[in-house]
């Protein structure tokens, strides 16, 4: 019996590192649709959830607004540290969204405009 099998880049796997690599497939795909699922909730706050709704004052391609008071969002292409505090607290005349979204919806919104405005 073989313990170990030489594989076509010359790396030598053992019948352990098959296993482990196997096992680590589902999280690769958890992780995957996790991240769909946070930009979708993102892309719900940015255009649904949230009152006043984002894209009446922001431009954002993604989620086909074209506001014109706010900040076009792929101009500036803010970090999501600043899209998150900007949804936490407002910045000039954009209201705050502390008191009407939770933690998640904030950081998901963030999350999406984030990767949103770096996916031209």
């Amino acid at each position: 019996m073989k313990r170990f099998r030489k594989r076509r880049a010359g790396a030598w796997v053992t019948p352990l590192s098959a296993m482990v690599l196997a096992a680590a497939m589902p999280v690769t795909l958890g992780a995957a649709e996790a991240d769909k699922a946070k930009m979708d909730l993102g892309r719900q706050v940015f255009t649904k959830i949230a009152e006043p709704q984002c894209g009446i004052c922001h431009t954002l391609r993604d989620a086909g607004t074209k506001g014109e008071i706010g900040a076009k969002l792929e101009e500036i292409e803010p970090d999501e540290e600043r899209i998150r505090n900007a949804v936490r607290g407002g910045l000039g005349v954009m209201p705050r969204y502390d008191n009407t979204l939770t933690k998640e919806q904030i950081d998901a919104v963030a999350y999406y405009v984030f990767r949103a405005i770096r996916t031209k």
